[in-house]
């Protein structure tokens, strides 16, 4: 029997749209998979900034992600916002009962507008915790500097960080170059035992850039959801964002950081045999 490619995401509520929740539906749905979510926090957002943040209690948190993983077969997840410690031991217990194929870890940290979105404590957990549960970790160049200690000013800076975090228990890193000085973006997937799969692209003069970070772990998740090998996900991830920013990159959305053109050029929801497997 075929269904849907379904992708779970779990993550922040972002009111204006371009991040978060938001932005990872609109991702999915525009790739033709099917989009569930559980909600962690809820922020109070606009272009200009993070207003406040509160965090979905634990015991909800857990009832999302059981519902859907009850229900649904989930071919891929995808995590972005986790806001607070108790979350992410939440996430980790679920993710090693449920057993995704597939899941795409982006370690959310600091908004565009430069807002704090996770709590100390819940940096540390998310490295033990759920580094070795992920297919894939997307960091860019501030997250990864928090992770290894590694300053990164430099694509040789960029390999140095992912070994550490390969050291770390990650399977694979996507190093996300976008903050690097230069007239081009790099980013690059490094896995364990191979080399590192590099892409440029010239960068694109424009302020909507709110949510690229999530919503190319998004499409990450969703590629490999809709049957993608890593390497090639990486490569039609990249080429939508280029997109979605491209399209995008002279609306007025907002006064501040506007979010991306999710849908240049929108799928049809597909379907697929389902796998041959049962959630627990």
């Amino acid at each position: 029997m075929n269904h849907y490619p379904t992708v779970l995401t779990i993550a922040g509520s972002d009111s204006c749209g371009g991040a978060g929740i938001q932005a990872d539906i609109k991702t999915i749905s525009s790739l033709g998979a099917y989009a569930c979510s559980a909600i962690t926090a809820i922020t109070a957002q606009n272009t200009l900034g993070v207003r406040s943040i509160q965090g979905i209690s634990p015991s909800v948190l857990k009832d999302q992600i059981e519902a859907v993983f009850d229900d649904l077969t989930i071919d891929a997840v995808k995590t972005g916002m986790l806001y607070n410690k108790v979350s992410i031991e939440i996430i980790s217990e679920c993710l090693a009962r449920f057993r995704p194929r597939f899941f795409v870890l982006d370690p959310v940290m600091i908004s565009t507008g430069g807002s704090k979105l996770i709590t100390d404590d819940a940096i540390e957990a998310m490295q033990r915790l759920l580094f070795p549960l992920a297919t894939v970790v997307t960091p860019n160049i501030a997250e990864a500097e928090v992770f290894t200690g590694v300053k990164i000013s430099s694509h040789g800076d960029m390999q140095k960080a992912a070994e550490v975090m390969l050291q770390k228990g990650c399977h694979a890193v996507l190093m996300k170059g976008g903050h690097l000085p230069g007239n081009e973006s790099v980013d690059i997937l490094f896995e364990k035992g191979k080399n590192g799969q590099g892409i440029r692209s010239p960068f694109i003069e424009t302020k909507n850039t709110h949510g690229t970070g999530c919503t190319l772990s998004a499409a990450f998740a969703t590629y490999l959801a809709l049957g993608e090998e890593l390497r090639e996900a990486f490569v039609l991830s990249k080429d939508y964002i280029i997109h979605a920013l491209y399209t995008g990159k002279d609306a007025e959305n907002g006064k501040g950081h506007g979010g991306v053109n999710h849908f240049f050029d929108p799928q049809k929801l597909k379907t697929q045999p389902r796998p041959n497997r049962t959630n627990p």
